[in-house]
């Protein structure tokens, strides 16, 4: 009994794929490793310029079509947050953050990945989190 737990991986559902697959080859390696240990889900990869143009005039962006990094195509970024979803539960989608991160650069350092990976709490990767007014929890990017 006791294998079948420590067996069990967690795995991308067919819409956290599909909207994987619509990313830089490097967020995709990197949510696949992500994947492997912590359980997530993909929340939105490239976005259309409806979709762009809705997420500004709700607040979950601060840019309008086409100056989003999701906009790109590939996109260059990426939404995703531990599952289960927990909006409300910022210090979880913290951790989960900093784990991504870590993840990231161990991948990049061993020539993985190219690309540096920042997340939306620390848009210019200092790691000071309290300079940045806008903090976007699930938002992952290539840097640029």
């Amino acid at each position: 009994m006791m294998e079948t737990i420590f067996n069990k991986m967690p795995n991308f559902s067919n819409s956290s794929k599909s909207k994987l697959a619509t990313c830089h080859k490097d967020l995709q390696t990197l949510f696949n490793y992500v994947i492997e240990s912590f359980d997530c889900t993909i929340i939105c990869g490239h976005r259309g310029e409806a979709e762009q143009n809705e997420a500004y005039h709700k607040g979950y962006s601060t840019v309008k079509y086409p100056n989003s990094k999701h906009n790109s195509s590939p996109s260059n970024a990426v939404d995703a947050v531990p599952y289960p979803i927990e909006w409300e539960n910022t210090a979880r989608m913290k951790f989960f953050v900093g784990y991504v991160l870590g993840v990231a650069r161990v991948l990049k350092n061993n020539g993985i990945i190219e690309s540096e990976i920042i997340s939306g709490l620390d848009w210019d990767g200092d790691t000071f989190l309290k300079d940045h007014t806008f903090q976007d929890h699930p938002h992952f990017q290539i840097k640029q």
